[in-house]
């Protein structure tokens, strides 16, 4: 069957596009190397230089969506002597006093050949090999520490042209462009910290579910963990700006039997907490990435993979389009559309975690203890469960791509 004309010569004009991307974050620089290795010209914006940006004391949560991103972007291998594996996943509900287990046999067939249940990988190596990649890339133009990336972008953008905005959930260009968006802000806030640890199984990541909010346990490596602890706001800024000694002792009385924090490696911060999304993730020629354009609670660790799974769906229409199978001015909407079920799967049931479980409600004990009830001792319930958390939520009909 031949092409659509049109479809045909937007995909011959394709590498004449350009996308100006606003934040060389993560997800910025991740979507731009991206777009540079189908052949699209793109430039990459930033306020902060490559040191500061560089120079970011916290650790993520890889999911094997984001493994397949990288895989497929050719930096896994990269990355394999600063990943950290966990096999086991402990899940805790301190008030119910129940505890259930997932480990790599629950994940779906095509992912246990990985022998992890997901991987910890501190920011800086991440960012160190993505700015190099896009240094040495001819496709892209690297404008960092550029003191007015999103006015520039917004008011200089030509006909063949998309601008993203990747420049985090305070977005300026998001602002700028007017783009209707709905937040709502949690009574908890975030305290992160990286932390030895004696008595914890190396291999194992934690998740306790506690009245104040959850708290994650991430193997960093040795005895070294990133903790991340939800609270009331004003309770995670009063336990970051405490002493060292303070905050072990205040840790050392929550965590499981047999865990110790014994040091502080970093200097813990805290932020708020909210639950956000724009209705629709484009307007005329802007393009919303990341958390510019949405934000769910850390509980489950689906951030990160959440935004990158933007920049994988994105990269999967801008390659339709470059092959003719999709005409240029379809990208926006098709992307927008396409983001829908998996952004309000994640965000509804982080958002749902929070409320059942952050409380010592009486009338929903019953209930939490029969779901962790369920989780120990259903397979195929935990099962769905990992798949959500590990692939999204769209994922749990299709079988996993190659």
């Amino acid at each position: 069957m031949t092409a659509d004309p049109q479809i045909r010569d937007s995909a011959v004009k394709a590498v004449h596009h350009q996308f100006r991307i606003v934040g060389a974050g993560p997800t910025g620089a991740l979507l731009a190397l991206g777009l540079a290795q189908q052949g699209f010209s793109v430039v990459l914006h930033d306020r902060l230089s490559a040191e500061l940006l560089l120079n970011r004391s916290r650790a993520y949560a890889i999911t094997h969506s984001s493994r397949r991103l990288l895989q497929g972007l050719g930096l896994w291998a990269g990355l394999l002597d600063q990943l950290e594996p966990f096999r086991t996943l402990r899940l805790d509900d301190c008030s119910a006093h129940r505890t259930a287990w997932f480990n790599v046999r629950d994940l779906r067939p095509g992912n246990r050949s990985s022998e992890a249940i997901g991987w910890i990988l501190d920011h800086r190596p991440l960012m160190h090999l993505l700015l190099e990649r896009l240094e040495a890339s001819d496709q892209v133009v690297l404008q960092l520490n550029d003191a007015k990336p999103a006015e520039e972008a917004l008011t200089t953008a030509g006909p063949c042209q998309w601008i993203v905005a990747a420049d985090g959930p305070r977005s300026t260009l998001r602002r700028c462009a007017e783009v209707p968006f709905w937040s709502h802000a949690y009574q908890q806030g975030c305290l992160t910290a990286k932390l030895r640890l004696t008595g914890a199984d190396q291999l194992c990541a934690y998740e306790l579910f506690r009245p104040e909010g959850p708290m994650a346990v991430l193997p960093l490596g040795q005895d070294r963990y990133q903790v991340v602890w939800s609270a009331p706001l004003q309770r995670c800024r009063d336990r970051a700006a405490s002493s060292s000694a303070e905050l072990l002792s205040a840790l050392n009385e929550i965590l499981p039997d047999g865990l110790n924090a014994v040091q502080l490696l970093d200097d813990p911060g805290a932020f708020p907490l909210e639950l956000s999304l724009a209705p629709r993730l484009h307007r005329d020629s802007l393009l919303l990435v990341g958390e510019a354009g949405h934000r769910c609670h850390p509980v489950g660790g689906q951030g990160l993979n959440l935004c990158w799974r933007d920049v994988s769906d994105l990269l999967h229409l801008t390659e339709a389009m470059r092959c003719g199978e999709m005409a240029f001015p379809s990208l926006a909407r098709r992307y927008s559309r396409c983001r829908r079920f998996d952004l309000a799967g994640v965000l509804l049931a982080t958002d749902l975690l929070i409320r059942f479980f952050s409380n010592h409600n009486p009338l929903l004990m019953p209930f939490r203890r029969l779901a962790l009830f369920m989780l120990k001792h259903v397979s195929w319930i935990r099962r769905l469960s990992l798949s959500a958390m590990t692939d999204g939520p769209g994922a749990l009909l299709k079988p996993l791509p190659k």
